[in-house]
């Protein structure tokens, strides 16, 4: 109930943005499902949400510190996401996600860990784990650009979200965790170029790699 008011409470959101939605077909109506995206801005899950609400309700995982603004908490558990405290090996919040994907629900995981800021990070290796831990979870790659103009009022955004399928193939039995997690982010970001967030664009040259624990 919650989940549907918030999510009509921000369709001006996708209205400015000129969201456009590709391979919503693709998106399985239902059984356990892994949502794969870049990510650049905040704005990114509530415009993976929209884009791919006719077809499912998307839980996330999503950064612990998020938990501790005042309010917020409550209301993040309410639409029944899901805190990680990234950087831990967070081994209860990837249990509570193996059992959303058990119970055929369908679960959003930035394969990068946080914001882009421009840069072009290592994956993690929990989307790969969780591939591993439910292999009934099919995978969904997406592709999302323009968010970062959000912040470029009054210029409109134009936000493109695409879905697609793995094109090296589903999570394969024995592959490794960095292994599956890198060639998943490396397939979305030949379709979209980490974009720095904020208001001023990177300068300097192209991205850099930044590594990030697992």
């Amino acid at each position: 109930m919650l989940y549907d008011v918030v999510a009509r409470l921000m369709l001006p959101a996708a209205w400015w943005g000129r969201l456009r939605v590709e391979g919503l077909e693709r998106v399985p109506a239902d059984g356990p499902l892994l949502v794969v995206p870049n990510h650049d801005s905040q704005w990114d899950p509530i415009l993976i949400a929209l884009a791919v609400r006719p077809r499912r309700r998307l839980r996330f995982l999503a950064r612990a510190s998020l938990w501790r603004v005042p309010g917020l908490g409550p209301f993040l558990h309410g639409l029944g996401q899901i805190p990680i405290r990234r950087g831990t090996g967070d081994a209860a919040a990837l249990e509570r996600a193996v059992e959303a994907l058990g119970a055929g629900e369908a679960l959003c995981v930035f394969p990068e860990g946080g914001l882009s800021w421009g840069e072009v990070l290592r994956a993690r290796t929990g989307v790969a784990r969780l591939a591993q831990a439910c292999p009934r979870a099919q995978v969904i790659l997406c592709a999302i650009a323009g968010t970062t103009d959000y912040v470029r009022f009054p210029r409109r955004p134009r936000v493109a979200v695409t879905f697609f399928r793995p094109a090296a193939g589903e999570p394969r039995p024995g592959e490794e965790a960095p292994v599956l997690s890198a060639r998943l982010l490396d397939e979305i970001r030949d379709r979209v170029a980490p974009t720095p967030a904020g208001r001023r664009a990177l300068v300097g040259g192209p991205p850099r790699v930044r590594k990030r624990r697992a």
